[in-house]
């Protein structure tokens, strides 16, 4: 045999082992499939709905809490749903940070249980992406149920045509001994079993369940708890096999019609449970939306196929000559049962699927269909997709609405995730385009549209929302997509992060619920991300906030769809950011001095003016006076600290450290002083304050202006050794913390110096 057609017969016998390998259906005996469920529990017992449960956990991933010590926290998280939503897709779906959690928050339902006779309406404006989010989410299911992690398995009979005409075994015992036995055979042997072919020639009539049932369910009812408590060896899942609703099913649910009558015409004829759970095998339930098993999707030009009932005759006609009798068993089922166990999708409740979906009233109401005069079990997961004015074409199951789950999907909310779909159209290289946050800020200035402007929760929690009028809109619509990106903005007063409890947050993410289905539409914003970044994007100069304003004020005419103050007070928010990023990067004091000084001020408090006393903390000698009080408190409180505000502070710290600090923290939880709560505050806002004078120095120096406009040219080497030291400090912590290139550094540096927003924001 020539070289080339031994290499190619070897790869294709390659190629035959994989194919064979992933997609191996070939039955296995009831005894195998009993001992695979005592081995994989978790897996065996598992419906449709926490098979989709697990399918989704197994695609989305949990970030990092951006605030994990936040007693307030209602566990609004980010998580990573780009392997579910947007990997090997052919057109991703972006989904933010709000429809994920909400979209969870459903899908956690399925795991304990609490998911029979609904239906779950995906609902949201044209353009959001809701065909799109089923499509991707109903390939990954295909896909999951591929793998090990989500296999699952269906009936197969293989009637033995030989063994029933011997006719009956006058020794059969009891169904609970005989199972028993069959798991006690499958459990002994050293090797554990592996689904594999038995023999089966032309003696056999091979019938697959065509409601794809668990082989479980043909254990009867009966039996079935004292089975599963002395097969299932792992104490920990019996306990919640035998005490959670999510396992009910296990106990509660009957084998198909056709499957039932099998069973107990096997039995009649065989007199022997043993020799009927011979011919029971099973085999992985494979999905295929494609064939419609499975899964199975309409849409609202696919027609209705009048036939309802399906039949073979070839398997009737089989049947009734082993079973000799055509009434024991009707070989009749619905359309409906290719997706038992799978799912069942409309897409648009229009056209065709008006009348669908009125369909399927009866089923999820009662989870029975009727075939003729057999009632067929439906245990199918129920999806649907909608517009939101297409709810009249629902009006008429007015009685069906409690058995409807809305799962709303609005227009991105999400300034994060409306960058990464720029991103994936355009090309992740964008961002190198832009100074810093002016990205996030045209994604800001798209979701202010889609934003309701007046809201209920935030006016409640901030009742004067004029006191962050320099970097916030009056309606609070920039604090509000902070929140709904998971940020807790830094220029928030104390007092109100306090008040931001756990009841408010709720309060303010539900209101989400309400938005998201006007304003700029994801088709809009695309088309204009374009137009502008034509138009401004250079490969010398980066694109600035000025440029975005001016772009967007042709956008902001009366009654538009963007709030009229909100650019303003967008620029206004840049500006702040942007100077306390300088600030932050000239920042170079020495921190061990500053720890110093504040030890030694709470050890100081607890004695009277005049005294000397040597630090327990430091060991240096303090000599306690008004001014060493006065010089740390200043950098503390601020320079326009009154005295009476010191002396109440004061006060205030003796006492806490007195009660809490070293009384609780220190002497009995064992931390240092560095390590408490006090300290820590102290440290927080004694560092605060001196980054908000930082640029004094600088601002009044013409020669810093120049150094930094000169920097990285041969004129930088002319300025003195401090300018030269400040300036490259600045640009070095600007590039590593925050991402400015040395062009992009220099433009901003200069922005804050010529627009002298330290001045602007020195009372704030």
């Amino acid at each position: 045999m020539q070289p080339e057609m031994e290499n190619g017969r070897r790869a294709v016998d390659q190629l035959c082992a994989k194919i064979q390998e992933r997609g191996r259906r070939t039955p296995f005996s009831f005894p195998e499939y009993i001992a695979l469920t005592a081995k994989f529990p978790e897996r065996i017992f598992r419906n449709i709905f926490q098979m989709f449960y697990d399918m989704i956990h197994s695609y989305i991933d949990v970030g990092v809490d951006e605030y994990p010590d936040d007693p307030e926290s209602i566990n609004y998280v980010p998580y990573d749903s780009s392997r579910l939503f947007e990997q090997g897709t052919d057109r991703p779906f972006f989904g933010d940070r709000l429809f994920v959690n909400r979209l969870l928050g459903h899908i956690s339902s399925f795991r304990r249980g609490i998911r029979q006779n609904r239906i779950y309406i995906f609902e949201g404006p044209h353009g959001c992406g809701k065909s799109t989010f089923l499509n991707n989410v109903l390939m990954k299911f295909e896909k999951y149920a591929e793998t090990e992690e989500g296999s699952s398995f269906e009936t197969v009979w293989r009637l033995n045509r030989k063994l029933l005409g011997n006719g009956t075994d006058p020794t059969a015992k009891y169904l609970v001994e005989q199972l028993r036995n069959i798991v006690n055979h499958s459990t002994r042997g050293e090797q554990d079993p592996a689904p594999g072919p038995s023999a089966a020639g032309k003696e056999h009539l091979e019938i697959a369940c065509p409601s794809h049932d668990n082989p479980l369910l043909l254990i009867p009812k009966t039996y079935r708890r004292d089975f599963f408590d002395e097969l299932i060896p792992n104490k920990d899942f019996k306990h919640k096999l035998f005490s959670h609703k999510q396992y009910e099913w296990v106990f509660k649910d009957s084998p198909c019609t056709i499957c039932q009558s099998l069973y107990n015409a096997l039995l009649d004829i065989l007199d022997s449970p043993s020799k009927v759970f011979e011919m029971i095998y099973a085999r992985r339930y494979l999905f295929n939306r494609r064939l419609g098993i499975g899964i199975s999707v309409f849409n609202p030009g696919d027609r209705i196929h009048r036939m309802h009932a399906v039949s073979d005759d070839h398997i009737q006609n089989h049947l009734n000559a082993i079973l000799m009798d055509g009434n024991r068993v009707k070989y009749l089922y619905s359309r409906y049962a290719n997706t038992n166990n799978g799912i069942y999708a409309i897409m648009d409740i229009k056209g065709h699927n008006k009348e669908r979906f009125a369909n399927l009233h009866g089923i999820i109401s009662e989870g029975v269909h009727k075939v003729d005069c057999i009632e067929e079990n439906v245990n199918s997961l129920f999806f649907a997709v909608m517009n939101p004015e297409d709810r009249e074409n629902i009006s008429d199951t007015q009685s069906f609405t409690d058995r409807i789950t809305y799962v709303k999907i609005p227009y991105v909310l999400d300034f994060n995730t409306e960058i990464k779909i720029y991103k994936n159209i355009f090309g992740n290289q964008i961002r190198k385009y832009f100074l810093p946050m002016v990205l996030e800020n045209f994604a800001k200035i798209i979701i202010s549209s889609r934003l309701n402007p007046q809201s209920a929760a935030m006016a409640e929690w901030i009742p004067d929302p004029g006191q962050y009028r320099i970097y916030c809109d009056r309606n609070l619509l920039l604090l509000k997509m902070d929140i709904y990106a998971g940020i807790i903005p830094s220029w928030l007063s104390e007092e109100d992060r306090k008040n931001f409890t756990a009841k408010r947050r709720r309060r303010i993410i539900a209101e989400s619920e309400s938005e998201g289905d006007r304003g700029f539409t994801g088709r809009d914003s695309i088309r204009m991300f374009n137009e502008f970044f034509q138009a401004y994007s250079k490969k010398d100069k980066p694109i600035t906030m000025a440029m975005l304003n001016l772009y967007f004020k042709k956008h902001c005419c009366a009654g538009g769809p963007i709030p009229e103050d909100f650019p303003d007070a967008l620029s206004g928010l840049y500006d702040y950011t942007v100077l306390q990023e300088v600030k932050e990067s000239l920042y170079y004091y020495n921190e061990d001095h500053i720890s110093r000084q504040i030890q030694n001020y709470l050890f100081a408090v607890n004695f009277e003016i005049g005294q000397t006393q040597k630090c327990h903390y430091t060991n240096d000698e303090l000599k306690i006076t008004e001014e060493l009080f006065e010089t740390i408190e200043q950098k503390v409180l601020g320079h326009r600290s009154t005295r009476d505000k010191r002396k109440a502070f004061r006060k205030e710290v003796q006492n806490i450290y007195a009660s809490k600090t070293l009384a609780q923290e220190i002497l009995i939880e064992g931390k240092s002083v560095c390590e408490t709560h006090l300290y820590q505050s102290l440290y927080d806002r004694y560092v605060h304050n001196l980054k908000e004078n930082v640029l004094d120095p600088f601002l009044k120096n013409d020669n810093f202006r120049s150094g930094v406009k000169d920097y990285a040219t041969e004129s930088f080497k002319t300025y003195d050794k401090r300018i030269r030291e400040d300036v490259a400090l600045l640009m070095r912590n600007l590039n590593t913390r925050y991402g400015y290139s040395e062009n992009s550094a220099k433009e901003v540096c200069l922005y804050v110096i010529d627009n002298d927003l330290a001045k602007k924001f020195a009372e704030h």
